[in-house]
């Protein structure tokens, strides 16, 4: 979070200074670094919840869904989170929160429809064990921050071109303007790929152990199994996801979008889902 409000400030810097309006920017920006580290903590799993359009369970409606969140809670001894439903054909899942007494789990229409029950069972305690093991905590902070990142660069390539234009006689002040005014494209570029890059904060290995978490809680790592391998069949692109929340799901939601395929590829924080296959079955 420190860094993400360096990180801020210095892009704010770098805009006043690229197009004429001074320091200006640099308060506005450290009171608005400060809003979205610390709301992004309280409020970001709401934030992300909206931006995916999810509604809340009906334990009439979502039966096993709600009923085998219920089940596992009890066997892990967490507290049940609030469940939700994005109504879209994909297969996906993931949770949020900020800690197990703050969580919400989150799955997609298709896959409650096109999994069997015991294959729920293995995603939903895929997701309960990124609950109890505080992974939600850093995959939240990291969806809002990293997304707030990207619109400031956007902002910057914006505005840039809307900067004071007038006339300075002294060279020097117009080698320095357009200095920064390198250094700000430059940074506009590099923000987003700096933003992916803290994305990976959020160790693979967390994926493995989330799977090996529920394998245990299951007993039955074939649920976990086939249900990603379903997953990974799956050919429809989830409308709701975002850049900046793609790593928070269970399965890269952009299969078959060319241009953000190789952007979640690039800097992926899942391991390969043959590879997390292969190590369910052979437990």
């Amino acid at each position: 979070m420190f860094i993400f409000i360096a990180l801020v400030l210095l892009l704010s810097y770098t805009i006043g200074q690229a197009s004429g309006y001074g320091n200006s920017f640099v308060f506005g920006a450290f009171i608005f670094s400060l809003f979205s580290s610390f709301g992004s903590f309280y409020f970001g799993d709401q934030i992300i919840l909206a931006i995916s359009k999810a509604r809340l369970a009906n334990r009439a409606n979502d039966f096993d869904f709600y009923t085998v969140t219920e089940n596992l809670c009890i066997a892990a001894g967490l507290p049940m989170p609030k469940l939700y439903v994005i109504d879209d054909d994909a297969m996906n899942a993931f949770a949020t929160g900020r800690d197990p007494q703050h969580s919400s789990v989150c799955v997609t229409s298709g896959l409650l429809t096109r999994l069997d029950r015991r294959e729920i069972e293995g995603v939903i305690a895929h997701e309960l064990s990124h609950i109890g093991n505080y992974d939600i905590r850093l995959m939240l902070i990291v969806a809002v921050l990293a997304g707030t990142i990207v619109y400031v660069s956007d902002f910057f390539m914006r505005t840039l071109w809307l900067g004071d234009n007038r006339r300075d006689s002294r060279n020097s002040d117009r080698d320095l303007k357009g200095s920064f005014l390198i250094v700000g494209v430059v940074l506009a570029i590099l923000s987003p790929i700096i933003a992916s890059l803290i994305k990976l904060a959020m160790s693979r290995q967390r994926e493995y152990l989330a799977d090996a978490s529920g394998a245990l809680l299951t007993r039955y790592p074939e649920g976990l199994a086939s249900a990603l391998e379903k997953i990974s069949h799956d050919k429809c692109i989830l409308k709701p996801a975002t850049n900046g929340t793609a790593h928070l799901f269970i399965s890269n939601p952009f299969k078959g979008k060319a241009h953000h395929a190789w952007f979640s590829s690039l800097f992926n924080t899942h391991p390969p889902i043959s590879e997390r296959i292969k190590r369910l079955r052979s437990m």
